[in-house]
């Protein structure tokens, strides 16, 4: 899996100067540093240098930024994860290209997938978003324990633990990937693939 083509789902509605995707990557860069429940709509307007009312030509309140931002980045997941799942892979390699696919997505738009890996769970929003990301980790349970049995990996750990170790390196991304840093998403999932299957190969 050499790259992940993203769909953004927001429309262009708005007033010229900044489009509605500027508006919404700059909350989203406010929600990540200052905290989703500390930043409010001024704080955007003030970070784009333009007033309230002119933010609100582009949306209509904190909640559907988070809102759309968190469904961009899981459908982006799910979307990486189905195109693995379709190919023609041995249990072990459909598991390295899930995740070479997901330090792909977190790459590829590392802000609205830290956005998501910080949720809490306090609003409606939150909790949908959080069943949709639990339900694509239990998904790769399964898949893991295919490959423990066609001896692919190392059978002595827990599909589920497994599992939860496997998303755990690669969510922690998030805490230190830098766009423009020395390393480009290529070379770092290489490394996270290598990483993840010294430790996991059944011949160690």
């Amino acid at each position: 899996m050499g790259g992940v083509t993203t769909v953004n789902p927001t429309s262009q509605r708005g007033r010229p100067g900044y489009s509605r995707d500027d508006v919404i990557r700059a909350a989203v860069r406010a929600f990540n540093s200052r905290g989703y429940d500390a930043t409010s709509m001024g704080h955007v307007a003030q970070d784009l240098g333009i007033s309230k009312s002119a933010l609100y030509h582009h949306i209509t309140s904190k909640e559907e930024i988070l809102e759309e931002s968190v469904a961009y980045a899981l459908s982006n997941l799910e979307q990486a994860f189905r195109d693995v799942v379709a190919a023609d892979l041995t249990p072990g390699g459909t598991i390295r290209q899930l995740i070479y696919g997901s330090v792909a997505v977190l790459c590829a738009d590392a802000e609205s997938v830290t956005l998501l890996l910080r949720l809490r769970g306090n609003s409606e929003v939150e909790l949908r978003a959080l069943s949709r990301r639990r339900e694509l980790t239990r998904s790769v349970i399964p898949l893991i324990a295919k490959a423990q049995e066609s001896g692919e990996i190392r059978s002595d750990i827990s599909p589920a633990v497994l599992t939860r170790m496997c998303f755990g390196l690669v969510n922690s991304l998030a805490d230190w990937y830098e766009p423009d840093g020395e390393l480009g998403p290529e070379q770092i999932a290489q490394d996270v693939v290598a990483l993840l299957f010294g430790g996991l190969d059944s011949r160690r």
